[in-house]
């Protein structure tokens, strides 16, 4: 019996040693399941969002200057997200200019794989890839949301020769070097080639020989307003302020209809002064490649609810903007059909790159 007793201890013993052995290797229990193995395509972090994600401060980023468009939509993003409590981690702006958004475009691939960054972007996105500027596209970025539709608008100073839209394309098709042209956005990019698609349309010939300026540290207004450039071509929203104050007189805008209140509202269409033609300036948000599927996730989500705030929807009022919001997957999309588009333009104004 005593034999019989000790047995059973040391086969129980044994059994034991077993069992812990194969837990601590990781084998242990009865379903045979093995870690998952990342999809294809798909960023190896986990795909539920951490607890507290996030944990720290964001980098937002606007690609230019302070004051321009770029930098409103971004820092108006971050307010409304802090002010409403969806957000609760700081979410500082930063303003990396250069090369029409190229080179935040190029800093964006060493932030591949990060949750913490995000910039907004524009047509420029597009653009300056197709026009060669950079080997870079948006399909180096992962697409967030697009927010918002801002308009052109082409202005003068208070002293300019020119009273309206016309005598400004009248002007051009006498001498396509008589009009100096400013914006914020490179060659070949946004405020350039929506003066072109206007000018175009309004049978101006000689498009390429038609001298643009680019100001990139967002000192085109003042170089309008001291007189160095005679027409300034940029978002409504960038320079409302100076509209309002009356210090830019706008001639014309690209919308289908006009927009905003007050002096905003009453700047005629390009379609009213007889050009039938429109630009829309889309801006959305993006954070680098390979951007975790959890924070892809949450920001979606936020900015989902944010459109949907009074807040949101008052600075859509102030600022001129049209609602345009569309999620991550409906960007992607309008991203891809938005590229056709804007190659065919390219190619009809002979900037395509080769």
């Amino acid at each position: 019996m005593k034999k019989r007793v000790l047995r059973n201890k040391l086969l129980t013993g044994v059994i034991f040693l077993l069992l812990v052995s194969m837990v601590l290797s990781g084998c242990g229990g009865q379903s045979g399941s093995q870690p998952a193995e990342p999809a294809s395509g798909q960023s190896s972090a986990p795909a539920e969002a951490p607890s507290n994600y996030p944990a720290r401060a964001m980098e937002f980023v606007a690609p230019a200057g302070a004051g321009g468009g770029w930098d409103l939509t971004i820092r108006t993003v971050g307010r409304i997200l802090q002010e409403t409590g969806i957000v609760e981690v700081p979410m500082p702006v930063t303003n990396r200019e250069g090369g029409g958004g190229g080179v935040n475009l190029a800093y964006m691939q060493e932030k591949a794989g990060s949750d913490d960054y995000i910039a907004v972007y524009s047509p420029p996105l597009l653009l300056i890839n197709l026009n060669g500027s950079t080997q870079l596209s948006y399909e180096n970025t992962t697409p967030l949301a697009r927010l918002i539709t801002d308009y052109q608008a082409f202005m003068v100073g208070q002293n300019s020769q020119y009273s309206n839209i016309h005598e400004v394309m009248e002007a051009l098709k006498a001498d396509p070097k008589s009009v100096k042209v400013a914006g914020t956005s490179a060659a070949g990019s946004m405020d350039h080639i929506a003066f072109l698609i206007i000018a175009k349309e309004a049978g101006v010939e000689n498009l390429s020989e038609i001298d643009y300026i680019a100001f990139q540290d967002g000192s085109s207004a003042s170089q309008l307003m001291g007189g160095h450039v005679d027409l300034l071509s940029t978002s409504l929203s960038q320079v409302s302020g100076l509209i309002e104050s009356g210090d830019l007189v706008v001639l014309a805008q690209t919308a289908p209809h006009r927009v905003g209140t007050g002096v905003m509202g009453e700047i005629p269409t390009c379609i009213e002064e007889g050009i039938n033609a429109t630009f829309e300036n889309w801006r959305g948000l993006f954070g680098p490649p390979e951007m975790p599927g959890y924070a892809v996730d949450y920001w979606s989500e936020v900015l989902a609810e944010m459109v949907t705030t009074d807040e949101w929807q008052a600075a859509l009022v102030s600022n001129g903007w049209d609602d345009a919001y569309l999620d991550a997957a409906g960007f992607k999309s309008f991203l891809e059909i938005a590229n056709e588009s804007y190659k065919m333009i390219l190619d009809e104004i002979g900037m395509l790159a080769e």
